[in-house]
């Protein structure tokens, strides 16, 4: 990552600004060390990388919801969400924790754009960490990102993290009525499709998520959702009257159903909403590195 510094331009550079771009490096730095330790040293001696990844492997559509909450393996997403989960055991194990953890490092790449941006995204703990666990965050994340022109991707969400569904509120005040009516039909669609199929399921699940544990984890960040799910409305509502789509990504970090560390990496949306600003789109700026590290023919 470059300071951004050159022998002949210090002396008129701000002190100040130097500081801080010295501070960012170092911290950056860290960053990236306390990633490399969570996969080099932690991951090999405590053998639960992909843990939550496991969980989604291990669906089976005929009974997804007897293991219980914050046990190995237990699936807390709704019927059409574990009819999804349940094609991927077609896979062995570390086939498919391999190819999810792709679709996860891909994302980040293509939300950080450039070097410099993607280099800090992969510093973050919480984003380390939710790779590690392999946990679904990062793709809320892209979901939100692409549901500002292709809003069915929202289904995503309210079909696994529901409360995070309150970010929907940012189509509302707008009246972008077309916008909200594809996000509800879309998740309507995949709901009729799993009555057709596994009618039963809803059932199960509704007494499985009336049957959340109350206790805290150790990594959870608690406050309390009925605290948090207004302050999350109140965002978005605030970010629609004003134009700041990022604060449809803050509110949904902020929204989820429990919001452990890991669950910040839903914050790495911010680096998507760092190249609309810049008039880049992230995929542009994903091909402008490529082309950075492709030899000239």
């Amino acid at each position: 990552m470059s300071l951004g510094l050159s022998p002949g331009s210090l002396g008129g550079r701000d002190s100040r600004r130097v500081t801080l771009r010295l501070l960012g490096f170092v911290l950056v730095v860290v960053g990236l060390a306390f990633t490399a330790y969570v996969f080099l040293y932690f991951a090999p001696r405590v053998q639960s990388f992909g843990i939550d990844a496991y969980a989604y492997w291990l669906v089976d559509l005929s009974a997804p919801y007897d293991i219980p909450h914050r046990s190995l393996g237990s699936f807390p997403y709704s019927p059409p969400a574990a009819m999804v989960a349940s094609t991927f055991s077609v896979l062995p194990w570390w086939v498919f924790l391999w190819l999810w953890t792709a679709l996860l490092v891909g994302s980040i790449i293509w939300f950080g754009g450039s070097l410099g941006w993607i280099a800090v995204a992969f510093a973050l703990p919480f984003v380390a960490l939710e790779l590690y666990h392999g946990n679904i965050h990062i793709l809320m994340a892209v979901a939100v990102v692409l549901g500002f022109r292709h809003p069915w991707t929202w289904a995503f969400i309210l079909l696994t993290k529901s409360t995070a569904g309150v970010g929907l509120l940012w189509f509302a005040v707008r009246r972008e009525w077309d916008s909200l009516g594809i996000a509800v039909a879309s998740t309507v669609v995949l709901c009729a499709i799993s009555l057709i199929f596994v009618p039963h399921l809803w059932a199960d699940w509704a007494i499985y998520v009336s049957a959340a544990p109350e206790g805290r984890s150790y990594n959870e960040i608690f406050v309390p959702l009925a605290i948090r799910l207004p302050l999350a409305a109140a965002l978005v509502i605030w970010g629609a009257r004003t134009d700041r789509r990022w604060t449809v990504i803050v509110a949904v970090a902020l929204s989820l159903p429990v919001i452990w560390f890991h669950g910040l990496a839903v914050l790495v949306g911010l680096f998507g909403e760092i190249q609309h600003r810049r008039g880049t789109p992230a995929s542009l700026a994903v091909l402008r590195l490529r082309d950075r590290f492709t030899p000239a023919s």
